[in-house]
């Protein structure tokens, strides 16, 4: 049996102090006061769940080659995510079968924990770093044709409630068991109202393409900030959200309501330099990632560069929330809105993923399936 013994833990029933934790089997195996001199100055939170992640260090999810895959999904485990959905971006129904079956296979392994379809179901007005010239209705042979590709791999799926059978194959989707988002849309609140009360019950980077808040015109965010339906992700990089508009969602939906996640691109843990998303070209300039234009101007935010252990960072020094809340958000949250019972909380008898902090979030230690991983500490 091995153990660790920190100063604090955010454990399921509250902070405890002077804590060690012993793991077996790859699941947790007791907690226990006591930890004495030898507890490190820092503390435990649960793994890491990140439901939108697109890839890292060169390599798209979805990629032919497994073993390109498994260096991006190591690289983000590296950065604290001990619980990863591969995220797509909008392709061709033909291809986005490929990448469902090869992410399928990834599942079945382990290396991945499901698959977020982001698109092709999105609307054109707020299409973001998506290709318009790909974007279809959820027609039911369509609906059919993913679910059929993605088995039980496939666990959310990014759509604007507005197309054409869209309310159908929300409810088609939600009887498969798959969670459905309300994201890249141009819907207004009485949609956005009528796609939750049809199943839809996760927000797609809150904010970040969809309409804003009008003080006539309220647009989703009000809806989605305050239905207790909703789970709300937020982009916490300091480039999607600037630091009082996530203050504002958490103060109106709590942390048992937001998930953190990065929508990772590529591009993540690599060089600035040129990159795709999808069959588009992105340009990375000071880890920002956008859409290539022809005149050289700056385009449409093309996912980010960003990691779950800089997210908690950020949430924590720079926005403000104390590290119980934000441990929520990067872990618990998410993993009870996705059914992922597991992980997500240090608890006996859970799965053993932990990442040790310190009082500033920085992370400083993973751990998965009782495994110690060598971290890539962030700047």
């Amino acid at each position: 049996m091995q153990s660790l013994a920190v100063a604090r833990a955010v454990t399921r029933d509250g902070v405890l102090t002077d804590v060690r934790i012993s793991f077996e089997d790859g699941r947790i195996a007791a907690i226990e006061p006591g930890a004495g001199d030898g507890a490190a100055p820092l503390w435990a939170v649960p793994g890491f769940v990140d439901t939108h992640c697109h890839g890292a260090v060169g390599v798209s999810f979805g990629d032919p080659d497994p073993a390109a895959n498994r260096r991006a999904r190591d690289f983000h485990l590296a950065h604290g995510t001990t619980t990863l959905f591969a995220s797509t971006v909008t392709r061709s129904l033909e291809d986005l079968e490929r990448e469902s079956a090869a992410l399928r296979a990834l599942f079945d392994e382990g290396v991945v924990d499901g698959i977020h379809l982001e698109g092709p179901f999105l609307a054109e007005a707020k299409k973001g770093a998506h290709a318009a010239e790909l974007l279809v209705d959820p027609t039911p042979e369509a609906v059919e044709r993913l679910l059929a590709a993605g088995g039980p791999a496939l666990k959310m799926i990014t759509m604007a409630p507005e197309r054409a059978h869209a309310m159908e194959a929300i409810r088609r989707f939600r009887e498969a068991g798959v969670v459905v988002a309300f994201g890249h849309t141009d819907a207004d609140a009485d949609t956005c109202r009528a796609s939750i009360d049809a199943g839809a019950t996760a927000a797609t980077h809150l904010f970040n393409a969809m309409n804003g808040i009008h003080h006539r015109v309220p647009g989703p965010v009000p809806t989605l900030l305050h239905d207790e339906r909703v789970l709300a992700e937020l982009i916490c990089d300091g480039v999607h959200l600037h630091p009082d508009v996530i203050r504002l969602a958490h103060e109106a939906a709590g942390p048992d309501r937001i998930a953190l996640v990065t929508d990772a691109m590529s591009a993540t843990g690599s060089a600035d330099g040129a990159y795709k998303l999808g069959g588009l070209d992105v340009i990375v300039r000071d880890g920002v990632a956008r859409l290539t234009t022809a005149d050289g101007s700056p385009g449409a935010i093309a996912g980010s560069t960003l990691t779950m252990d800089e997210a908690f960072r950020f949430v924590v020094s720079e926005v403000g929330i104390p590290i119980p809340e934000v441990a929520r958000m990067a872990a618990t949250t998410p993993a009870r809105y996705h059914g992922l019972t597991e992980v997500g909380e240090i608890a006996v008898g859970k799965r053993a993923d932990l990442c040790l902090v310190d009082d500033d979030g920085r992370l400083q230690s993973v751990v998965r399936g009782g495994v110690h991983i060598p971290p890539a500490r962030s700047a």
